[in-house]
């Protein structure tokens, strides 16, 4: 498995869109917002991406509200964010090709729904070709160096990422075909392309995020980065089970003793399935995560 380091330019100029994939709960988006947060302090102007509707991406960079699909919102500090859905992705694509007009009417009447069920797979084609159009606008000459993709949850992400292939094996012909042969084509260039998985350091993710590596680059060719452990306990020097206090502090210091060794034991077993590169993120002790966070999860990444 071939890697870049994290936390340095190299990961950030080693291509111009970042996919960043994992279970859900595991801290996807907040990975990757601080990513995002990262690389602009490295000299990037950076657009992130979001796939689902509703994500808190906004929020977590310091907007109110949340993020438009029409256009790009300037988050500060050299980062934008834009939400990216099938349906906004679909109109200007045809809107691009003189067919503004029927876009509007086929929404209208409820033609294009039916299409995406009968034939699954179209959307995330269509949301593959918005971002394979700013993919290619990165670089000097773009409004930005480097696109973040706050992709799907791991499972739907392995479908969203295979799916260029799977509509190129039934279409043969046309500009969905085209579509599929060139979303395919970004996929599988490592210098256009790399994906960062996320996870945390227990059984389950630990597994997911092995099992979605091998998918990624065995099936399907893609170029995978370093992988971010988040929400990682500090280890505390020292700390063991007291011979004296209460109840509820000896079960707090056995819970988090526990806590670490776990923690530790998944970070091996993930380093020898996986031989890449791992930047863990602290555990953020916080009700609700906001910008300052996401600033203290890009000091780790750095």
């Amino acid at each position: 498995m071939e890697s870049v380091s994290i936390g340095s330019a190299s990961l950030f100029s080693a291509c111009r869109l970042l996919i960043v994939a994992g279970k859900g709960g595991v801290g996807k988006t907040t990975i990757s917002a601080a990513i995002a947060r990262a690389a602009a302090r490295s000299g990037f102007r950076v657009l992130v991406a979001a796939v689902d509707v509703g994500s808190p991406l906004g929020e977590l960079l310091g907007r109110d509200g949340p993020i438009s699909a029409v256009q790009p919102v300037d988050c500060g500090g050299g980062v934008w964010a834009q939400l990216v859905t099938p349906a906004q992705s679909l109109d200007e694509y045809l809107d691009g090709h003189g067919l503004g007009l029927v876009s509007r009417a086929m929404a209208r009447s409820g033609v294009l729904d039916i299409v995406a069920t009968a034939a699954p797979g179209i959307d995330d084609i269509v949301v593959l070709g918005k971002l394979k159009a700013l993919e290619r606008a990165a670089g000097h000459d773009g409004p930005y160096d480097l696109v973040v993709v706050d992709a799907p949850a791991a499972g739907h992400a392995v479908t969203f990422l295979r799916s260029p292939r799977a509509l190129s094996s039934m279409i043969r012909v046309g500009p969905i075909a085209t579509q599929a042969r060139e979303a395919a084509e970004l996929l599988g260039d490592g210098a256009r392309c790399r994906v960062v998985l996320v996870t945390l350091a227990e059984e389950t993710p630990v597994n997911e995020a092995i099992e979605t590596a091998f998918a990624l680059e065995d099936e399907l060719g893609l170029t995978l980065g370093p992988i971010v452990v988040n929400g990682l306990y500090p280890d505390l020097v020292g700390l063991d089970v007291p011979s004296r206090g209460t109840d509820a502090i000896k079960a707090a210091a056995r819970f988090r003793l526990t806590r670490s060794a776990n923690q530790h034991e998944q970070l091996a077993r993930l380093a020898a399935a996986l031989p890449l590169p791992q930047r863990a993120v602290p555990f953020i002790f916080s009700a609700g995560l906001g910008p300052a966070d996401i600033d203290t999860l890009a000091d780790a990444l750095c």
